[in-house]
């Protein structure tokens, strides 16, 4: 009987704790008040999802970096995820859905292709949780702000350097990752109006658009090459076109081109060490993932925020890329 007795109660007492994880469970399976899983409210860790256009580049791999470093000062959970390719608009619209679906507490997203994130991004405004536009931005009001650099100016500054590289004749073509995203326009109209101000009478090649993607940009560059004898000079807008540049030019046996690049992978880092590429456009990929999520923070908290943080870039080449300030904003 006293064995009985014992069993009834160990029961008991099992059933108890049953119900009481129970209960805990689906407390924290109610939505956030902001948006966000009321498992992370009540943790006191508020979650920010991050959708970017990439994650095969180091760019991204950098961004992604920043992001995480400045989420552990913070005190915030972070996801960070991107489609393989650059030119996988539908793969980054179900990652921004699934990031949506999770209910965080902020989201952090460069946009492919703006039109196609539109109405998720609706929906995004609607469950009341803010968006924080990075990089090339969002084309729409549904960000509080956007954490990138000035891809206009960041890309006349490339074309300045390509009129002191090439002179005042010739021939400059221009291989771009895309005509979507607001960094891929930007970079191409800022190059253009660079190119414009700064040596008008060099010819200037119709925009090709290779995707980010290095075999198609190579197979751009040696098209260009071949069909313009009096060509001095090559930009790639981003880092897959500049590697792709470099690998065309490579492949073409073309000498005495100059190459100028955008982004700081170790490919270009090494061409520019060697003379292959004569520099390129650095960003601030680590700041800018801290920006993400430091702009995340502020908007959970409902503080205010700048529509624009400008995280900086810098032209380097062979003359400065040793200098500790340059050396800072390389990623390899």
């Amino acid at each position: 009987m006293k064995r009985f007795a014992r069993t009834v109660a160990a029961l008991a007492l099992a059933t108890s704790v049953s119900l009481a994880a129970a209960c805990s469970s689906s407390t924290t399976a109610t939505p956030g008040a902001s948006g966000g899983s009321a498992a992370a409210s009540a943790g006191g860790q508020k979650y920010v999802a991050i959708v970017s256009k990439g994650f095969q580049h180091q760019f991204w791999q950098a961004v992604k970096k920043g992001a995480e470093q400045e989420a552990a000062k913070q005190g915030v959970k972070v996801t960070f995820e991107g489609p393989a390719s650059e030119s996988e608009v539908e793969s980054q619209m179900n990652m921004l859905r699934n990031a949506l679906a999770k209910k965080p507490d902020a989201i952090g997203f460069a946009a492919l292709d703006s039109k196609a994130a539109a109405s998720t991004l609706t929906q995004i405004k609607t469950a009341n949780i803010p968006v924080i536009a990075f990089d090339s931005g969002v084309d729409s009001d549904i960000p509080l702000t956007t954490a990138s650099t000035d891809n206009k100016k960041a890309a006349a500054e490339a074309a300045k350097q390509m009129c002191k590289l090439v002179g005042s004749a010739g021939t400059v073509g221009l291989v771009v990752h895309d005509q979507v995203s607001k960094s891929g326009t930007d970079r191409r109209d800022g190059f253009l109006e660079g190119m414009k101000a700064n040596c008008p009478a060099v010819k200037v090649l119709a925009p090709q658009y290779g995707g980010g993607d290095q075999a198609k940009s190579a197979d751009i560059a040696k098209s260009i090459i071949a069909a313009n004898p009096d060509l001095k000079g090559i930009f790639g807008s981003n880092e897959g076109s500049a590697i792709g540049v470099i690998k065309g030019v490579q492949e073409s046996k073309k000498t005495g081109l100059q190459i100028v690049g955008f982004d700081s992978g170790k490919a270009q880092i090494d061409a520019i060490n060697s003379g292959l590429m004569a520099g390129a456009i650095t960003q601030n990929p680590v700041g800018m993932g801290e920006e993400v999520v430091k702009a995340a923070v502020k908007a959970i908290n409902k503080q205010p925020l700048e529509k624009v943080i400008d995280t900086g870039f810098y032209w380097y080449d062979k003359t400065n890329i040793n200098d500790p300030k340059i050396q800072a904003v390389l990623y390899q």
